[in-house]
């Protein structure tokens, strides 16, 4: 994290992923070609330059987050037009693993929060943003170790041979049907 924190989020453009996209997937594998692409376009002299490396990640940073906040920008949205259907009234994002030790993710969605009216709040009451300190944000294998051993523990056990194995594994309910009612426009509409 500190080097991105000495460049210009501005000098390398970089295109934020998946902006003609009105939904709530995310990819980075597009931006982590336009940095490759745009690194080895750079001329040798100035690869080799701290600048130029700062402002590289600074710049991959910036456009990461723009498509992170994009995409809660959305998911807001359909909370808020969801929430008497839902019968709750969702008014609190968390960050957790990794990820959230990063200071500048953590002071955009903070500044996201603070903008966006929550659904069912007390008038111009906004989202509340939770992240755990620093020293608590880690790696998710933590998390995905600590559920297996608690399933074995449980008694239970999953065997490898046979299941399904997909590299997209939706992380909760799908809202993608959503979408096609109309709660999320489309592109082109």
């Amino acid at each position: 994290e500190p080097l991105p924190r000495g460049g210009d989020p501005a000098a390398v453009a970089l295109p934020v992923p998946m902006q003609r996209k009105k939904n709530f997937d995310f990819s980075f594998a597009g931006l982590k070609t336009a940095v490759r692409v745009q690194v080895e376009r750079a001329p040798a002299e100035l690869r080799g330059q701290q600048s130029f490396r700062a402002n590289v990640a600074a710049s991959f940073q910036n456009a990461a987050i723009s498509h992170l906040e994009q995409r809660l920008k959305y998911a807001m949205s359909l909370c808020a037009k969801q929430a008497v259907s839902w019968g709750a009234s969702p008014t609190t994002l968390v960050l957790s693993g990794g990820v959230a030790a990063n200071a500048e993710l953590r002071r955009r969605l903070q500044k996201l929060c603070d903008a966006t009216a929550a659904p069912g709040a007390t008038p111009g009451g906004t989202w509340s943003l939770v992240v755990p300190p620093p020293r608590l944000c880690t790696d998710n294998g933590v998390m995905v170790a600590w559920a297996a051993a608690e399933t074995l523990q449980l008694g239970e056990c999953h065997i490898a041979d046979g299941q399904e194995v997909r590299a997209r594994w939706p992380l909760g309910k799908s809202v993608a049907s959503l979408a096609v009612d109309g709660i999320m426009p489309q592109p082109g509409k």
